[in-house]
């Protein structure tokens, strides 16, 4: 009861502060020692009221006494309604309380209200582990392609006839092509998974082999169409819309961290793969090198996995998904709301009890969401007008602090060999380093400090640091050293990780519901904001070449300076609005 009633009155909270109150409560004093929330938390006793209920209700059943102890199993075990009601109740308070929490909002896999048994059994049976292991392999891979790379492509490019900062463009046409494909692969998810996946495997196959036939051709042209390809293979918005659509509740918490766990493994093992591949021969007219090697490696890594895909991906039923989609008639919905409520009618009823069920079912009543409402964006145009000014910072933010790492990882190899005369393979256990520091980075903030302190002083803090670590990037007036950009870099990039963890599980709370659906959703906005950013900075990074290596460290670290303390005094000016 006491669950139930605190879930009522934070739901009526939640509707007139317009924004999901209700996590922010939770997580604030799920785990605080003396918050009386615990008392709702006492699962042993409430356990032993369950085994209780459940006991009796199946004495009643079977109309003969039993003199078995609460703790001895039923012969039969009964499934009351009722005593299921008691377990939602309290789900719904400790569910996404800790750090998988954390973790999954770090995808922006946008989180609905638990919902009915029925809608769950539905998700069961929708459900396909081997498939879900596909979609995470899927974007491992996707994250090893785009970092692959990094470390040689300031070399490939001079091999070609190109400068050095041409890399910018050469890493960045991947992410201009992904700009129009999740757009695409977010629309033609509506209708299937199996074949938008057999598609991006097969066009970055033929990109990742234009990529390494670009040498032999000495072609840049037929470089930057491998890079384009690859780009246009991106199926990150098919694989969050699997694991929001497809997986169960129960576990997709678990599956959105995996999302994250899989994209910071792809981005650790890149560079390191590519620090690997330092050998040289030749096969025919085909030569293999630590340029041409990534692109090779790859190509046959999406084959491999082609094949995989084809076997094994079982494609969820459609018309299971229509009947569950928020367009259904509202003779489906008013009959479901109905059986629900229907089903969790206490055992016995008094008229004052009866009374207060009534209005109880009229408040709920007055909650209900009409159908206009809860439809998805259809257009671009659409989605950004339900962003409130606290969303669009928190977007600012994003596109930020993908700017200044897209800029710090993709000029590393020609900053450091410039400065550093470092070698691939120290360029590739650098950006591998980086990449290692996302999974702890975010278990000490989703674990810890995000329960010490408000996400919005996180946030502000994050913001700051990154300032702080851009600012002593800058090469002045003293020569520079290896200290000095280790240290600075170190904590910009882990500056960002944190802003980014706390940033998007702000966002997953205050974006508008009819953004946890549909093509134009929350995370094609965040992946749009964060792709744009890093397509600007990879181009900053080529146009600052033509001033000269000794001038690109500064030149591009400038607009990373001027976009943070903007969005610093933004973030300052909608703090209040920020939970």
């Amino acid at each position: 009861m006491n669950a139930i009633g605190l879930r009522k009155i934070l739901k009526k909270f939640d509707k007139r502060f317009r924004y999901r109150f209700t996590d922010y409560y939770v997580k604030s004093r799920a785990n605080h020692p003396y918050s009386q929330l615990q008392q709702v938390f006492k699962h042993v006793g409430l356990g032993a009221v369950v085994g209780a209920v459940s006991r009796n209700l199946h004495e009643l059943q079977d109309c003969q006494g039993s003199y078995l102890s609460i703790y001895d199993p039923p012969a039969l075990p009964l499934q009351d309604p009722v005593v299921d009601s008691i377990k939602a109740a309290v789900d719904r308070l400790t569910h996404s309380t800790n750090f998988l929490n954390f973790m999954a909002q770090h995808a922006l896999i946008m989180q609905e209200e638990l919902p009915a048994p029925a809608e769950e059994q539905i998700d069961e049976e929708r459900y396909h582990y081997v498939s879900l292991l596909l979609n995470l392999a899927n974007t491992f891979l996707y994250m090893v392609n785009t970092y692959i790379i990094v470390p040689t492509a300031d070399n490939y490019s001079m091999s070609l006839g190109a400068a050095a900062t041409v890399c910018g463009i050469v890493i960045g046409a991947m992410a201009v092509a992904q700009v129009f494909s999740s757009v695409y692969f977010s629309a033609w998810s509506n209708r299937s998974y199996f074949r938008p996946l057999v598609f991006s495997s097969i066009v970055l196959f033929v990109g990742n082999a234009m990529y390494a036939l670009a040498y032999d051709l000495n072609s840049l042209t037929m470089l930057l169409l491998g890079r384009l390809f690859c780009g246009f293979g991106s199926a990150r918005a098919v694989n969050r819309r699997y694991i929001s659509d497809c997986v169960p509740l129960k576990i997709r918490m678990q599956a959105s961290a995996g999302f994250v766990s899989a994209s910071a493994l792809g981005m650790a093992c890149g560079p390191a793969l590519a620090g690997i591949l330092q050998i040289n021969f030749k096969i025919y007219k085909l030569t293999f090198n630590a340029m041409t090697l990534p692109g090779w490696v790859m190509a046959v890594a999406w084959l491999v996995y082609l094949i995989w895909l084809w076997f094994s991906f079982k494609e969820p039923s459609r018309d299971v998904e229509e009947n569950n989609s928020p367009h259904a008639s509202d003779s489906e919905t008013a009959e479901k709301n109905t059986l629900e409520k229907g089903l969790k009618q206490p055992l016995l009823i008094t008229s004052e009890e009866q009374q207060e069920d009534d209005e109880d079912a009229e408040a709920d009543g007055s909650e209900e969401v009409s159908q206009e409402s809860c439809r998805p964006a259809t257009s671009i145009a659409s989605a950004y007008r339900l962003l409130t000014p606290s969303v669009k910072v928190q977007l600012l933010i994003y596109f930020m602090l993908k700017y200044a790492m897209e800029i710090l990882l993709s000029e590393s190899s020609v900053v450091t060999t410039y400065y550093f005369s470092w070698s691939t393979s120290t360029v590739a256990v650098f950006l591998a380093c980086l990449g290692l520091t996302v999974l702890p980075v975010n278990i000490v903030v989703g674990s810890y400090i995000s329960n010490m302190f408000e996400d919005r002083q996180i946030l502000l803090a994050s913001e700051i640091m990154v300032c702080v670590g851009i600012l002593l990037s800058f090469h002045v007036i003293i020569p520079y050293s290896v200290p000095q950009y280790v240290c600075s870099g170190l904590i910009m990039f882990v500056s960002a990780e944190v802003l980014e963890g706390v940033n998007l599980s702000l966002l997953s709370r205050v974006m508008s519901s009819r953004l946890s659906r549909g093509t134009y959703n929350g995370g094609l906005l965040s992946t749009e904001a964060g792709t744009i950013a890093r397509v600007i900075a990879d181009a900053t990074i080529t146009m600052a070449g033509f001033l000269g290596q000794s001038q690109l460290l500064n030149i591009t670290l400038l607009p990373s300076l001027l976009i943070c303390v903007i969005s610093i005094a933004a973030t300052c000016f909608t703090y209040n609005s920020l939970y």
